[in-house]
């Protein structure tokens, strides 16, 4: 039987790294949504049109070393808010979220459109300067030269396209459950996304 867990919110909120431990701890699926946007993104660096690097993505696309950039994630934005963009991607998300066993995806727009019927529907948020720190220290620890008020200055031009776009904006499902993980460790986060998954389990 195929037991959706539908995970949302900004970026740097800590939506993935929750996401990726509860799949394991429940032995669930996980797919980061977000990787199949950014590799399309990175697919127009090189001259790919957006519809044309989402239609021809392939399983290797998505094992790139630079999807983790800034520039791939801001190239994933630009790309998302395309509804033929999103259309071409649907039906392989849709696809992962009935496999049997259970699956986890984090995303923009899992519990809104992609899995409304998710089982369990989670939205992970966090202060802009929080998420912006975290983001901030992954990238530098990656090696890229970039300072705190750029990593701030991108999240909320992000922010605000992925909420404006017509198409699947960013925003909590009206039954989804929002949690805050400004004051949270990881370990806080993670106990309370799987007491609530036990309940839609039991």
């Amino acid at each position: 039987m195929s037991f959706c867990v539908a995970i949302d919110g900004p970026a740097a909120a800590g939506k993935g790294t929750v996401s990726r431990a509860v799949a394991e701890s429940f032995g669930f699926a996980y797919l980061d949504t977000g990787l199949l946007y950014r590799a399309t993104g990175a697919k127009t660096f090189e001259g790919l049109s957006p519809i044309e690097a989402a239609t021809t993505l392939a399983a290797e696309d998505l094992d790139r070393d630079d999807l983790r950039s800034g520039d791939a994630g801001q190239a994933a934005s630009r790309v998302a808010a395309i509804p033929e963009v999103r259309e071409a991607l649907i039906d392989f998300q849709r696809a992962f979220a009935r496999r049997t066993g259970g699956a986890v995806l984090d995303g923009r727009d899992i519990g809104t459109v992609i899995c409304p019927d998710a089982k369990v529907k989670l939205y992970i948020t966090a202060s802009d300067e929080v998420r912006a720190q975290r983001r901030f220290a992954e990238l530098t620890a990656a090696g890229e030269d970039t300072t705190f008020e750029k990593v701030l200055s991108d999240l909320r031009e992000r922010d605000e396209r992925d909420s404006a776009r017509a198409t699947a904006p960013l925003k909590p499902a009206d039954d989804a459950v929002v949690i805050d993980t400004s004051d949270m460790s990881i370990a806080e986060a993670v106990a309370q996304v799987v007491r609530l998954i036990q309940q839609k389990t039991v």
